[in-house]
């Protein structure tokens, strides 16, 4: 089966210059847990819901938050990202994607066209909902 089957087609991205109170406000209203970044509409990079709160304050949103707390949501995306993914193209297997998932310590693998477009997303959870037949 190849992996265009099951990746996740809708990508959100987010550009390497967004401050990361924009990567804070998506993951507050979304329930995935990685954004790619991109330039020029080709992939850069990838930010996950952990990158972020290892990279802003945990007073955030709380009473004890002072203006330093606030100013960590002032730091950049490309700070923080992931460089270099690891991707897969559409035409690659889902076998393709568990052997890259066991190689490699990464949640995530970008789906990425000829021009390293992003076309899609896939995660252990999409292979284990595969596998599920659900």
């Amino acid at each position: 089966m190849r992996i265009d089957e099951i990746m996740t087609r809708k990508v959100v991205t987010v550009e390497m210059d967004d401050p990361l109170s924009v990567v804070k406000d998506i993951f507050d209203n979304s329930k995935f847990h990685h954004l790619l970044v991109i330039e020029e509409g080709k992939l850069f990079g990838v930010v996950s819901d952990r990158d972020l709160l290892k990279a802003i304050s945990p007073n955030i949103g709380t009473l004890t938050e002072t203006y330093k707390d606030a100013a960590t949501l002032n730091k950049r995306v490309h700070q923080i990202m992931s460089r270099k993914p690891i991707t897969l193209t559409e035409e690659a297997s889902v076998r393709d994607a568990v052997a890259v998932f066991n190689q490699h310590k990464i949640s995530c693998i970008p789906i990425v066209n000829k021009d390293f477009r992003p076309v899609g997303i896939v995660s252990w959870r999409d292979i284990m909902r595969h596998m599920c037949g659900r």
